[in-house]
């Protein structure tokens, strides 16, 4: 199986296509496009917390789902005054600069499409004496064959578990078959890392895995489906985030995911998280869909979490 440019198989879409002369579903070139590395305190405590974690955001994505809040770049075309790093070596300089800054973890958002390009970039962050502890923040849209390529590169998985109903994924991200990759994704995380998220004595995170799931309005037995899939297929210690900061980023879109969502709504799908035995991880205030506006024209940081721990 290639994993490289000339027939890209890097992500469960197989398009096949020479990214070195033409682009498909994501949209991606050969060369890396990174809109920004900067430190963030946006993700979970124990990846957040201390100092920062340094998060590489990577434009464009294999799913392009139609709410999606960092739009802006992870587009099939992005507008090139958003694309700030295109080699690996400024890429490799901008988080040089910034780790020592940080609580000591580096995160790649939205990366599947450049994976390839991960060991070897840390590869050159080792060779400039730095070791960070490495997180793949992802949309669990991800090919087990490119996961396995990233074994011994990744500490932690960051996944999303967005669906589990195809036709949601499908009128959302043009992806049916979300559910049976993300679930095959998600077995094989756990495999690689473990399923409990392991914290050195600050209580930063060092190893492990941490499942999001963010709740989209008029679709609560969606999530209530993916709850139920991770506490039937994960140890009920594996830490579950459970998000409140959905926002319809436009005017456009289909009801009902053209309104915030509801505290009802959310306080209904948090009441089956809390029967359903999770042991660790956080539950979001409502108000948060309204600090998870990022603008990245801006040099400072977008997000500004407001987690509970549960």
């Amino acid at each position: 199986m290639q994993l490289g440019l000339n027939a890209c198989r890097l992500c469960p879409r197989r398009c096949g296509i020479d990214r070195r002369t033409a682009t498909g579903f994501c949209g991606a070139p050969a060369d890396p496009q990174v809109a920004a590395v900067c430190l963030h305190r946006g993700e979970e405590p124990p990846l957040s917390d201390g100092g920062g974690i340094v998060n590489v955001f990577f434009a464009h994505c294999n799913l392009h789902c139609v709410y999606c809040q960092n739009g802006t770049i992870s587009a099939r075309t992005v507008n090139p005054s958003y694309i700030h790093y295109n080699t690996l070596d400024t890429l490799a300089d901008s988080i040089g600069d910034l780790l020592p800054q940080g609580n000591g973890l580096l995160g790649f958002v939205t990366a599947s499409h450049y994976a390839h390009l991960l060991p070897p970039l840390v590869d050159a962050l080792r060779l400039r004496g730095l070791s960070p502890t490495v997180v793949y923040n992802s949309s669990g849209y991800e090919s087990v064959d490119t996961l396995r390529m990233l074994e011994g590169t990744v500490d932690i998985y960051l996944p999303d578990l967005k669906y589990m109903d195809p036709a949601v994924a499908e009128a959302y991200s043009q992806a049916p078959d979300y559910p049976e990759v993300a679930a095959k994704a998600l077995m094989e995380m756990q495999r690689q890392v473990g399923a409990s998220l392991k914290t050195d004595e600050r209580g930063i995170a060092y190893r492990g895995l941490v499942v999001r799931h963010l709740v989209l309005p008029g679709h609560t037995d969606n999530s209530l489906r993916c709850l139920e899939w991770i506490a039937d297929n994960l140890p009920t210690s594996t830490h579950v985030s459970l998000m409140a900061q959905y926002y319809p980023p436009s005017a456009t879109l289909p009801h009902p995911i053209d309104r915030p969502l509801t505290a009802a709504e959310y306080a209904l799908v948090a009441d089956r998280y809390n029967a359903l035995g999770f042991a660790h991880g956080w539950l979001q205030e409502l108000e948060a869909g309204s600090h998870y506006r990022p603008d990245f024209s801006r040099n400072d940081n977008p997000f500004e979490p407001q987690y509970h721990e549960t």
